[in-house]
Order: C-alpha cells, then structure tokens, then sequence
C-alpha cells in the first residue's frame, strides 16, 4: 500500500512516519503548533498518494506487481542517493539500530508489493477501505511489542473495524474474492512499518529511517525482479516514475504534517484518501463501490477515529498526571 497518511497513508508515505524523530547526534527540528497547516498538508498527501495507488492499479494490467514495485523504490532509492553519500551534508546512513531499520524497510516493501498485488484483482477503493484496517493492527501488536495496556473501549473500537472489514468482505458468498487477503495482510505489514517506527522514535533522524527504508526495498526487489521480468513500454516506464515520485512525495508531506499538529489530529483527514480513490476510481476504471463497501468503510472510519480519540485522551492524562495512564 502507498502506505494511508497513512495509508496515511501509507507514508512512510510513507509513510507514514510517527511524529518527527530527534537525530542521534543533533536536535530535531523544532515542533511548532499550526494544526490547519498539518491539516492542508494531509489532505496534500492524500491527493499524491490516492493517485498514486490509482496508477498502480492502471499498470498491474501490463506489468507484474514486483516489477511495478522495483520501479517504484528504484525512483525512490534515486530521490535518497544525497543521503547516502559520505561526502554529502544530508549523509544519514549513521543509525543506531541498522537491523531495525533494515527490517522496518522489509516490512515497508511487504506492504506495498502485497497491496500493488490486490489491486490487479480488486476495485481500488475496496482494496483501500480494507487496507485503512492498519490502526487496528497497530492497536494489538503494540500489547506485544510496546507493553501498551489496551482498555475495554479501544478493544470495541476494534471490533467495529473488523466487522467493517467482513462487511467488505462478505466471507462465504459470490461476492468474496481471495485477492482481499492482500490489503489485509497489508495492513498489517504497514502496521509492523509503523510500530518499529514508534521503538526508533526520538532516537533516529526521519531521513535516515528513508535512506534505509529504499536501500531494503530496492535490493530486495532487484533480486526478484528479473524471476518476473516483463520488458516495459515508454507508457508503462512514465507511469512507474510517477508513481515513485507521487507516493514519495506524499510520504514526506506526511513527515511535514506531523510536525505542525498530532496524529490524532491528523488523522480523521487522512480517511479523505477514500475520497480521491473512489473518485479516481470511477473516472478511469468505471467502478462505482457498492452500498457493502461504502458501510464497511464507514464502520473502518468510525472505528479508526475513536482510537485516534482514545490516543489523545491517552496522552492528555499523560501529561497531566506525570505518570502512565489508565487503559483508554
């Protein structure tokens, strides 16, 4: 997945990224509190990145889905070169966890090759309701790898996005396609994306999180891609550009967001991704979702919007009590 905004994104893109990280040697860059510019941004990110699904999508007819992915990391790879250059002043390959990185990159790929791969199959604003399911997986890996209590009422929230997702789904009927297994298990490799981003948070800069996230993806993909080779058309190469630069572009927008408002400001925003797909959606492909998508999606909304509430009363109490506090 673009990863959604986050998906949102998707960004790491990202991607995306948690709130701005401290450099290991030097101070990050200030956080200043302008919550409409962190809001325009996010709606930014998600015309990049909702467009850039779309292309996705357009090319998985022509070409294979590792090869639309190598693409892809191969453009953003190029973007990352002056950060992985010795001599350069943007050099960002110093990193205090360098298996953690390369592992957050691994999981990053997983989720955009496996999302790109559900697109051959699914309308595109299906496969992006259901793979808007990530905070719901990031709420129960982050009991195991966080030691985060979840309380009664975020565990209910979850529920209701689950059965958003089996809505969509409609397991056990015509309508039930394999392929949707790809945007959840997506999801849950995007999840994986942003929990290591949270164990590195404050301790690695966000561009050298980048510079590894494309040095994984690209060297992974190369190795894969010739297995599946297609010889691209001009067409096909314009396209695969566009979708590196379009969804690296919104992943940083996304970096940028974070550092003018909270993510659980941010986030209601980023559900307008659904918007521009189903919008794209319907203008290239003629796909109208029908009446399972759009309640599934509302009761994924609903569900990823009270666990962005419960997170900012979460960090309320933190600040106000000094101490950890109560299950949400």
């Amino acid at each position: 997945m673009t990863p959604p905004p986050a998906a949102a994104a998707r960004l790491d893109s990202a991607s995306l990224l948690l709130p701005p990280n401290k450099p290991a040697a030097r101070a990050a860059p200030a956080r200043a509190d302008h919550p409409f510019r962190g809001i325009a941004l996010i709606l930014a990110s998600t015309v990049f990145l909702g467009v850039s699904d779309v292309t996705a999508k357009v090319l998985s007819a022509t070409l294979p889905s590792i090869e639309i992915a190598w693409i892809r990391f191969l453009v953003f790879a190029l973007i990352m070169i002056p950060g992985m250059l010795p001599a350069s002043p943007l050099y960002a390959l110093r990193t205090q966890r360098p298996g953690l990185q390369l592992l957050r990159g691994v999981a990053l790929l997983s989720s955009s090759l496996l999302f790109i791969s559900g697109l051959r199959f699914l309308p595109i604003a299906e496969a992006s309701a259901t793979g808007f399911v990530s905070p719901l997986f990031v709420t129960a890996l982050s009991i195991i790898f966080l030691g985060e209590s979840v309380g009664l009422r975020r565990w209910l929230a979850t529920a209701v996005g689950l059965i958003g997702v089996l809505i969509i789904l409609r397991p056990g009927t015509g309508a039930f396609h394999p392929a949707v297994f790809f945007p959840i298990v997506s999801a849950l490799a995007w999840a994986g994306t942003l929990i290591m981003t949270r164990i590195m948070s404050g301790r690695e800069r966000v561009v050298t999180t980048m510079v590894y996230s494309s040095i994984s993806g690209i060297c992974i993909l190369s190795a894969l891609v010739p297995m599946v080779w297609v010889a691209p058309s001009w067409r096909d190469i314009l396209f695969g550009v566009f979708i590196g630069l379009a969804s690296t572009a919104g992943q940083w927008i996304v970096v940028l967001a974070f550092r003018y408002a909270d993510a659980s400001v941010l986030a209601p925003f980023s559900y307008t991704q659904l918007l521009w797909v189903s919008i794209l959606g319907f203008l290239v492909f003629g796909e109208v979702p029908d009446i399972w998508t759009v309640t599934g999606a509302v009761f994924i909304v609903a569900s990823g919007l009270y666990t962005a509430h419960r997170e900012r009363v979460r960090r309320s109490q933190l600040l106000a009590l000094g101490e950890p506090s109560p299950n949400a």
